[in-house]
């Protein structure tokens, strides 16, 4: 299902925890646990959800939805993703960008050629890459560092990469 409209996903459910309608709550936030103070989030469906954050767990949080009361609901829901206002997340600063923005902009190097489409912005601890689908050939994985990702023109909907030659491959 498509994003709720002006909406940017927060966090998704990963299943139950616990037998009383606890979720495990997965939060895709700089600061995980503000999760929380973004609602009450919505889901692709539409259905609204207080949040309440009961402990860290490994990975995610122990969290009580308003209207999930048995462990069979909470199950019924994993797989949720839940998306807050736009206008409930805090401001960036300059050159800063949430990962919903870059998705799906269109990628040129520095001379111009296009390159893809920006599909996913991967992050596993030492910084962002972004992964620039290409039509019939394999995707390319760019770091996103000012060297590498120059222009961001979010207006425009483009990116200008200046790879380094292992990536351009």
């Amino acid at each position: 299902m498509p994003e709720p409209a002006n909406h940017t996903c927060v966090g998704a459910i990963a299943g139950a925890f616990g037998v009383h309608g606890e979720v495990r709550l997965k939060s895709f936030c700089a600061d995980p646990a503000a999760i929380a103070s973004y609602a009450p989030l919505v889901s692709e469906s539409g259905q609204s959800f207080g949040v309440r954050l009961l402990r860290p767990i490994t990975g995610a949080f122990a969290a009580r939805l308003t209207g999930v009361l048995t462990r069979e609901q909470a199950e019924a829901l994993k797989g949720t993703r839940l998306y807050a206002p736009r206008d409930r997340l805090p401001p960036l600063d300059e050159d800063e960008y949430y990962h919903a923005d870059l998705i799906g902009l269109t990628v040129f190097d520095t001379g111009g050629a296009k390159l893809g489409t920006v599909r996913a912005v991967l992050d596993h601890g030492a910084g962002d890459i972004l992964e620039v689908a290409r039509p019939g050939a394999a995707e390319i994985l760019i770091p996103f560092t000012l060297a590498a990702v120059p222009t961001v023109d979010l207006a425009g909907r483009r990116i200008v990469v200046d790879p380094p030659a292992e990536s351009a491959d």
